[in-house]
């Protein structure tokens, strides 16, 4: 057994040898490489440190102390202090871009109907929001529109001074949807495709979405006019699928992954929704069949972001506007949603990683999230 090395052989030079082999557990690289590490210091035998990181999930930032606590301990370190710089890496914005302050746009979309998209696309927002980032929601399903029953919000949004319209809020979420623009809402909206364009150009330059780390689009069912107006109106960091396990679901959401590599819009992860249902006894049922998600996930070559359980409280949640993750955050399907949301922020952070070459820990814009850890 080797012994650990006395304080008197602790420098920085050992330190800086000891780090060099911990990898980043998104981008699979040494972390003082891509320069992830900064500000290494060694003081009486304590190892400081600067952490670059480009997700808030949880698990990631325990790894990386983790792993960088131990390296440094091997050292000769007897006490470690990092600081955690969370910087959210940014999409390319070009100069016509109609959310230019929104560092992500993620589209959910299913080309099916019935499998629970609206319900995952708020679960989702609000789960990207406990996480610690700013989010908003755009509900883009202008003929069905979910977002305000879902998120328990009514009336009619303000215009600003410069003539945006100022999105409602709730949980800290920015929201818009059609929903807030009609005065019944069991009011239909009955528009030809041009109309139907109009609005959501409207609905991204027109309001007032500021900066948001993660922008959400809840896409409504099909291959049609929203998905292609989204592709040609500005830059997408991504598409969401949403599906449930059995097969009559799984033909049109193969359509849709078609679609999107058709559009150039990367498939950053399938969500299988209702995968199975805990009985009172504890017995798991699958009541739709079970490896769809797997299936979609392996046609798009895009990860399982994770499987969400058939539980009643969500959609009784949903009904009163109050979502799980919200609501009953400790349940199964709020769990559930908030492993996904970090698996979906580790997924983009590594699409930014390998956008911009692969050698350099991607940094975001504007600021940075702190934490000291020791």
């Amino acid at each position: 057994m080797t012994d650990t090395p006395s304080t008197t052989e602790f420098s920085l030079a050992t330190l800086t040898t000891a780090l060099a082999r911990v990898m980043d557990p998104v981008f699979g690289r040494p972390m003082l490489e891509i320069g992830a590490l900064s500000e290494l210091a060694v003081t009486e035998g304590k190892a400081s440190m600067t952490v670059h990181l480009a997700t808030p999930s949880v698990s990631v930032h325990e790894t990386v102390k983790r792993d960088l606590e131990q390296a440094a301990r091997s050292a000769g370190a007897r006490e470690v202090s990092m600081r955690l710089d969370v910087q959210v890496p940014s999409r390319e914005v070009m100069g016509d871009d109609p959310v230019p302050g929104v560092r992500n746009v993620v589209l959910v979309m299913s080309g099916k109907g019935g499998v629970g998209k609206s319900t995952t696309a708020v679960n989702l927002t609000l789960a990207l929001k406990r996480l610690g980032l700013r989010v908003g929601i755009l509900d883009a399903d202008i003929y069905g529109p979910s977002i305000p029953t879902m998120m328990g919000v009514s009336g009619q949004p303000l215009t600003s001074e410069d003539k945006k319209i100022v999105p409602l809020e709730r949980f800290g979420v920015k929201m818009m949807s059609i929903g807030f623009l009609l005065e019944d809402d069991k009011q239909a909206v009955v528009w030809r495709g041009p109309m139907l364009h109009s609005a959501l150009q409207q609905f991204l330059r027109d309001v007032q979405w500021g900066d948001l780390d993660y922008l959400v689009l809840d896409l409504p069912p099909g291959t049609g006019d929203v998905a292609l107006t989204m592709a040609q109106k500005l830059k997408v960091t991504g598409v969401v699928m949403v599906t449930t396990p059995q097969e009559v679901a799984l033909q049109d959401v193969y359509k849709s992954v078609s679609m999107c590599s058709k559009l150039s819009m990367p498939i950053l992860g399938v969500i299988e929704n209702m995968s199975y249902f805990v009985d009172s006894v504890g017995v798991r049922h699958e009541l739709f069949g079970k490896g769809g998600g797997a299936k979609i996930a392996d046609f798009a070559k895009a990860p399982l972001l994770g499987q969400i359980p058939l539980e009643p409280s969500v959609r009784e949640w949903g009904d009163k506007g109050m979502p799980v993750v919200q609501s009953a955050p400790e349940s199964d399907s709020a769990q559930a949603f908030m492993a996904l949301a970090s698996g979906l922020t580790e997924t983009i952070a590594k699409l930014h990683f390998d956008r911009l070459g692969g050698t350099k820990v991607p940094a975001g814009k504007g600021p940075t999230r702190l934490r000291i850890v020791r």
